[in-house]
């Protein structure tokens, strides 16, 4: 069931059996705040959040930021960007993921080259094309965006950016970090657990749905991508990204 930032305060006070002079709306949404990061970032490819979008290359220009390929990226009205990058392509191939090894020993930054890009790779945030795109083009993204952030007590009716199951447990948590507010260490455990294994469980039920996730074997890296011949090739799902 769909819980509203509102409707997990109940919960938890309703719970504890308090009120907001013994927890107030600020502290609760911080708690719950929390409780929503440890979430969102408890796996690192939740399908759900899992994006298709396209940024437009400079002539001249190798590298990218993450702010600028997932520029485009919003939900509900919120720029939320990209977290990961999947896959790229253009209108012509698909792009071959290399390594940063690789990288540096096929294309040295002391030798120009200024090309179509077809492949790429990707380290301290930055996503860099190779060769150096000589035209302006448009580059098609597989990844996986940000969670929105979460409500700061103006958006009292507003659901986390979560699948419904996991509000309860978002909730779960907000209680066992109430029971720690009001010294009580030992329900604050026991919810903790509780939170703990109902996460696990509702995790569990979405990581066995099929998300795309191109593995690579051929660079120096080790890295999850494989570059087929002319497509990727799933490990999952048995398909062509596109």
């Amino acid at each position: 069931m769909a819980l509203t930032i509102k409707q997990m305060r109940d919960t938890v006070r309703d719970i504890i059996d308090i009120d907001s002079t013994d927890i107030s709306d600020t502290v609760l949404n911080t708690i719950l705040g929390q409780g929503y990061d440890t979430i969102v970032y408890s796996e690192k490819r939740f399908p759900f959040y899992e994006i298709a979008t396209t940024f437009s290359t400079v002539a001249g220009q190798s590298e990218y930021s993450l702010a600028t390929v997932g520029a485009s990226v919003v939900v509900d009205s919120e720029s939320v960007g990209v977290r990961e990058i999947v896959a790229l392509k253009n209108d012509d191939h698909i792009f071959r993921f290399i390594g940063r090894d690789d990288a540096d020993y096929n294309y040295p930054l002391n030798v120009s080259n200024s090309s179509d890009p077809w492949e790429w790779s990707f380290w301290d945030d930055t996503l860099r094309l190779y060769p150096t795109p000589d035209t302006v083009q448009t580059v098609y993204v597989r990844g996986f965006r940000n969670a929105k952030a979460f409500g700061d007590g103006v958006a009292d009716n507003v659901t986390p950016d979560l699948p419904d199951p996991f509000h309860a447990v978002l909730a779960t948590y907000g209680i066992a970090k109430a029971y720690l507010q009001q010294e009580d260490p030992t329900m604050s455990v026991q919810y903790m657990n509780n939170f703990r294994m109902e996460l696990d469980n509702v995790s569990r039920r979405y990581a066995d749905m099929p998300a795309p996730q191109p593995i690579v074997a051929n660079s120096r890296k080790g890295t999850r991508y494989l570059a087929g011949f002319g497509a990727l090739r799933y490990a999952n799902s048995g398909g062509v990204i596109w």
